[in-house]
């Protein structure tokens, strides 16, 4: 019976194994023949898209809807912190100066004083002229612009506010408010940038430092490989050599032509021409008469100028932020035309009055390092004898306009730097100036500084 029980056993196990294989066979098969269903679907779906795609690529694009793009109304619930955004940027500036002569009795010895910030500027330690732009883009077709002047007087003015177009058609761009007038290479460039720590006694004495617009602006680049910029302003003229006339009208004319290109692979030029027309009434000036008695005498009338530019920048070993030298010159030639009167507050003598005069400069500026420059610039004017009808006619004697007397005025000046970053420079500048009314030869030396903080624009070329 014990035997009967195992054997049994042996024979229900022996039943239900190959039941239970069987089952299990069966499921794999089902699993397998899922997956296989799953990548059929999957095969046939890959390969409609695949069709789709092609379908779309070889068939060409529709035409989109033009869609009128709208300004958003102040107020607009989709304003946000990022819609008004402009890139901000402050130069601070200062200097040391120590020079030999009293800046305060400074004259251009042979040119009518401009009244402005001409001349070597006061001694000792002084907070320079600072410098804060906002600029952004208004939309898709104007952009804006405006640079404070903050003077260590503590007197602020408005150096430029301008619009200028960002879309126009075949080159021609449109700048309308307040802006540096494009004549010249010199004139656009703020005085954070220039090469030395003042102006060229050109510019002194013909533009009274800087030359700028009230008015609007017209330039067109040429889509040519040779650059090419044609330009045309006009405005109401106010700035020296003109003055705001009492009526309505344009004032302030200027036109200009700009071409250059690239010299090889290591130098690269640029040449201009500039011509200007002002009308002044009533442009005051002080000097002092026959008897060393101050007098106020004015100018009315037309004042022309024109004037060549160029430039040459050249990198001896082809990468020009290790090593490059810039030569720079500029001629100007101002014709003035109308009435001078003498002692304006009191005798008020008025009759004709004409003068031709002229000036230059050549400088050379020699990166030698990367971020060390040195550079020497020469400067000279010729006043020549101006014409003038009260003297002539014996009504007044020549030294009763001593500041008109004829002069040649130079100067000579070097200077060194070094800008630790892009955004900062230190600077010496030695003058020997011989451009005085007075006579007296002036040596001057100033040390300044230069600190840019937030964006900043590329300068000019």
């Amino acid at each position: 019976m014990t035997r009967i029980l195992p054997v049994a056993a042996l024979i229900a196990l022996a039943g239900i194994v190959p039941s239970a294989f069987a089952e299990a066979t069966d499921d794999v098969a089902a699993l397998r023949a899922e997956l296989q269903n799953l990548k059929d679907d999957y095969a046939t779906r890959v390969g409609a898209l695949e069709a789709r795609i092609d379908q779309l690529e070889s068939a060409p694009a529709p035409m989109a809807a033009p869609v009128a793009q709208q300004p958003s109304p102040a107020g607009d619930s989709r304003s946000a912190a990022s819609a008004f955004n402009p890139a901000i940027s402050l130069i601070l500036a200062g200097n040391y100066a120590d020079v030999s002569q009293d800046p305060g009795t400074w004259r251009m010895a042979g040119f009518i004083p401009s009244g402005s910030e001409a001349g070597p500027g006061a001694r000792s330690f002084n907070l320079g002229e600072s410098e804060l732009t906002l600029s952004a883009s208004v939309d898709p077709y104007f952009s804006a612009t405006m640079t404070a002047a903050i003077t260590g007087e503590d007197e602020i003015g408005i150096e430029e506010a301008y619009f200028r177009t960002t879309s126009l058609p075949s080159g021609f761009t449109v700048k309308g408010g307040r802006f540096f007038s494009g004549i010249g290479y010199l004139n656009e460039v703020h005085s954070h940038a220039w090469d030395f720590a003042d102006q060229p006694l050109v510019y002194q004495a013909f533009m009274g430092n800087q030359l700028a617009q009230d008015g609007v602006q017209l330039k067109w680049l040429a889509p040519t490989d040779l650059f090419v910029e044609i330009g045309a302003e006009t405005g109401n003229g106010q700035a020296f050599p003109g003055t705001r006339l009492s009526r309505n009208g344009f004032n302030g004319t200027a036109l200009f032509a700009h071409v250059g290109g690239d010299l090889g692979a290591s130098a690269s030029w640029r040449a201009g021409a500039s011509w200007l027309e002002l009308q002044a009434e009533d442009r005051p000036f002080e000097d002092v008469n026959e008897f060393d008695m101050p007098v106020l005498n004015s100018f009315t009338g037309k004042s022309r100028t024109w004037g060549v530019d160029a430039v040459l920048k050249w990198a001896p070993t082809g990468n020009s932020a290790y090593q490059q030298l810039k030569v720079q010159a500029e001629y100007l030639s101002r014709r003035e035309e109308g009435e001078l009167t003498f002692d304006a507050e009191g005798l008020a003598l008025s009759d004709a009055y004409r003068s031709e005069q002229s000036g230059w400069y050549l400088q050379s500026v020699f990166q030698f390092r990367p971020r060390w420059r040195i550079g020497v610039r020469y400067d000279s004017l010729d006043s020549g004898s101006p014409r003038i009808a009260l003297v002539d006619d014996g009504v007044l004697p020549p030294e009763a306009f001593p500041i008109l007397l004829a002069a040649d005025p130079d100067r000579i000046s070097v200077m060194f730097d070094w800008s630790p970053s892009e955004f900062s420079r230190l600077r010496a500048q030695y003058a020997w100036d011989d451009a005085r009314a007075d006579g007296q030869y002036d040596r001057q030396f100033r040390l300044q500084y230069l600190y840019g903080i937030g964006a900043h624009g590329a300068h000019k070329y």
